[in-house]
Formats: C-alpha cells, sequence, structure tokens
C-alpha cells in the first residue's frame, strides 16, 4: 500500500465520536464524487492501491452509522469509475472505506466549512488518468446519431432518393456548398452538491435548467449547420472554470448559460439576459445575482489546493471588448424572442461580473429563463410545454445572431452537396 497522501489537523475534535450524518455520490463522466457530510471535520487519511486498483480512505474517531453503511447500495452499475465500495473498522479508532475501481484513477480529497445548508463535509473526487475528450464524445454522438438515422428505412428512403436527386441537380449545375458548422455550448446552470435556487415547493433550479438545457440541445442538433454540447449532461457539480474549459475544448461558437433564479422577494418574475460587464454591473441587481452566481463553488465544493486536472490550459486575461460586443448582440436577440413567451425582467441586456461568461474568445450570455421563487413562474418551468417554447426562443435568437452575424471560418466545415 502506497503510504499516505494527506493528513487533516484536527486539534479539538481528534478525540470525538463524529457520526457522518449524509453520503452524498455524483457520477459523472468527468469523475465521480463522493462527499460524507458530518457536524464536525473528519481527520482522514489517503492511500492508493494497485493490482487490483483500489483507493482507501481512513477516516478517524468516525462512528459507523446506517448512512454509511447504505453507501455500497448507491453505487450505480453505470457508474463510469467506481465498481464497488466496502466499509468496516480497520483498527481501534479508525473506519477504513475501501473503493474498487473499474480503472486507473486520480483520487482527491478536501474539506469544506460548513457553507448554505451544508455542515463540514469531506469530499473525495474520482478523475480517471486519461480525461474524457469533450470533442470526441460529441463526435461520437453524432456519428451514432446518424447510424440510427440510416438504419431506419421507413423514414429514409424518401429523403435519400430526394438527396441523390439534388446532388445530382447540384453537380451539374455548381460544386458543392461549404457550409460552416456552428457549435454551441449550452450550460446547464448548478448541479450535484450544489442545487442552485430552491422554490418554497422544493423545486431544485439544478433540474430545471437540466431540463431546458436538453430541450434546447436538441433543436440545435436538428439544425442541418448546428450542433451542440452541454457542460454537463446529469445531476453532478461542475466547477465555473471547467464549464469554460470545456466549451474552449469543444471549439464553440457560443456559450449559453441556463438558470431559473430566486429573489429575496416572491413577487420578482419574468425573464433576463445577462452578459459579462469589465466595468462594473449595470444594476445592482445584476450585481447581487453575479455574486451569488460566481459563489456556486463555494457550494458545489472546489478543491482549492490542487488544480483541476482538466484545467491544462489558463484562460487569457485579454481584453474581452470584441467578445463582449458579441455577447451583447446575442443577448439582444434571445432576449426579443424570449419575450415573445414571457414577461421581461428588464428590457435590455444587462452586464456584470459573471465568471462563467468569461470566455475571452466565444460569446457567452447568461439567461434568466424565470424567477423559481415566484409561484408562478415555477409553476411555467415545470411545464414541459413551457420548457419547449423557451428552448425554441433562445434557438431562434442564436439563429437571428447569426443571420447578421456570419460566424468566422474554420478548417471545420459541414459538406452540404
Amino acid at each position: 500500500m502506497a503510504a499516505a497522501l494527506l493528513f487533516l489537523p484536527l486539534s479539538n475534535f481528534a478525540f470525538a465520536d463524529i457520526k457522518v450524518s449524509s453520503v452524498r455520490i455524483w457520477p459523472a463522466p468527468e469523475y465521480t464524487r463522493l462527499t460524507l457530510e458530518s457536524p464536525l471535520p473528519i481527520r482522514y487519511s489517503l492511500s492508493i492501491v494497485k493490482n487490483p486498483d483500489r483507493v482507501a480512505i481512513d477516516l478517524e474517531q468516525v462512528v459507523l452509522t446506517p448512512e454509511l453503511e447504505k453507501l455500497a447500495d448507491r453505487i450505480d452499475a453505470t457508474d463510469p469509475y467506481i465498481q464497488a465500495v466496502r466499509i468496516g473498522r480497520f483498527k481501534p479508532g479508525i473506519l477504513r472505506l475501501v473503493l474498487d475501481l473499474k480503472t486507473q484513477a486520480v483520487p482527491q480529497a478536501f474539506v469544506l466549512k460548513p457553507v448554505g445548508d451544508y455542515g463540514h463535509r469531506l469530499v473525495l473526487d474520482i478523475y480517471p488518468v486519461v480525461p474524457p475528450d469533450p470533442l470526441m464524445a460529441l463526435l461520437n454522438e453524432n456519428t451514432t446519431a446518424t447510424l440510427q438515422s440510416d438504419a431506419n428505412p421507413d423514414t429514409n428512403i424518401n429523403s435519400k432518393a430526394e438527396t441523390r436527386s439534388a446532388r445530382t441537380s447540384a453537380s451539374k449545375k455548381h460544386k458543392p456548398e461549404m457550409i460552416r458548422l456552428i457549435t454551441v455550448a449550452i450550460d446547464p446552470g448548478h448541479g450535484g452538491e450544489d442545487p442552485g435556487a430552491i422554490s418554497q415547493r422544493g423545486t431544485h433550479e439544478k433540474n430545471i435548467t437540466l431540463a431546458i438545457a436538453k430541450k434546447l440541445k436538441a433543436k440545435i442538433d436538428k439544425e442541418p449547420n448546428m450542433r451542440a454540447a452541454l457542460t454537463r449532461e446529469g445531476d453532478y457539480f461542475i466547477s465555473l472554470p471547467m464549464r469554460l474549459v470545456k466549451a474552449r475544448q469543444l471549439n464553440a461558437d457560443l456559450f449559453v448559460s441556463v438558470h431559473a433564479d430566486a429573489f429575496i422577494k416572491p413577487h420578482a418574475r419574468g425573464s433576463s439576459v445577462f452578459a459579462l460587464s469589465e466595468r462594473g454591473a449595470t444594476s445592482a441587481a445584476a450585481r447581487w445575482l453575479a455574486k451569488k452566481e460566481n459563489d456556486a463553488d463555494l457550494i458545489g465544493g472546489v478543491n482549492l489546493d490542487i488544480k483541476d486536472p482538466y484545467l491544462k490550459q489558463t484562460l487569457l486575461d485579454l481584453s474581452q471588448t470584441a467578445t463582449i460586443n458579441d455577447s451583447l448582440k446575442l443577448g439582444r436577440e434571445v432576449l426579443s424572442e424570449i419575450g415573445d413567451i414571457n414577461h421581461l425582467h428588464k428590457s435590455s441586456v444587462e452586464q456584470a461580473g459573471f465568471a462563467v461568461l468569461k470566455s475571452p474568445d466565444i460569446p457567452s450570455i447568461l439567461v434568466e429563463t424565470a424567477f423559481i421563487s415566484n409561484p408562478d413562474e415555477e409553476k411555467k418551468l415545470k411545464d414541459t410545454a413551457y420548457q419547449d417554447k423557451l428552448a425554441d426562443a433562445i434557438l431562434a435568437g442564436i439563429k437571428r445572431y447569426f443571420a447578421n452575424n456570419p460566424p468566422l471560418s474554420r478548417s471545420r466545415m459541414v459538406l452540404l452537396e
């Protein structure tokens, strides 16, 4: 067994019996997160074991509670990195968690101080040695969709005949037209440990944003010269910098972050669109919202001692004037379309220092679809028909933006014959 990687000093609580009050596990394509919540901080040590690959984490003075005993049953068969979990008393005063892995991994463990509704948290993140490639995943997804379409002869026989006819006519008249393939990164706000805003009825913002984002992606993917990718595809936490990195890895032309926020007053209503500001917020409400959204990493949990293994390139701190101007143009088109289906909280695009919009070369907007804290708007947000209308409106705004602002040429093009 390898030597322990990390120790956390505990001082006054070293001999206290600590009861874990909650255990949560969040499997994701990028990593799997295990969280132990307790009223007191947990002292621990982390080890890596080979042949077969395992991770062992020793918990000092922790009581084996029913919550911990249920952990083994919470491991999903589809988890990409964890095969199984075992737990037991290793020696007096030490409770050991052993994670049987499906692949070689790079574990990270760290602690989080109480924040929001959470107590002390011990977080264990299991990253693969070889990170997944978002662009390759997108290409594989598009290939699978094409194969599935080709496998359905009833729906394709007429379209294929029409395509052959059009191809023959086109070959006689002119060469095939090269159309720019547009990539849109869609960012469902919050996720995993970070629920986002929560309504009085218990609706979580993270679930609403994911539902709308998936609808928007499906609509974009049906466009002949567009494709979309989600920064998260399920209920798990992605840090704000990682969302930007994924967009850049995808060579995205646009970044659209989807939210459904709350306000201290339940009568606040309406949709809003935000762009980045380098000079301060355009209103006190925009400043308040930006700070609230930027605090997502504190709630979701980011290891401040070790850099995220996927942050292989630093986002350049360049002047973003041109990108912000493009973001404002995009925001105005989207806001105009949303105004046809919902009351607008503000009639113009607002600006503030949103961390998730700070990509220097990708026009980026944040869409507040409605106030989840407003009971009437909460009903709308949970309605699939309304979610569909929102996705249609955002897509219409994107298409109008590109109609007036053709994307720059790139080496990757889509050939339409």
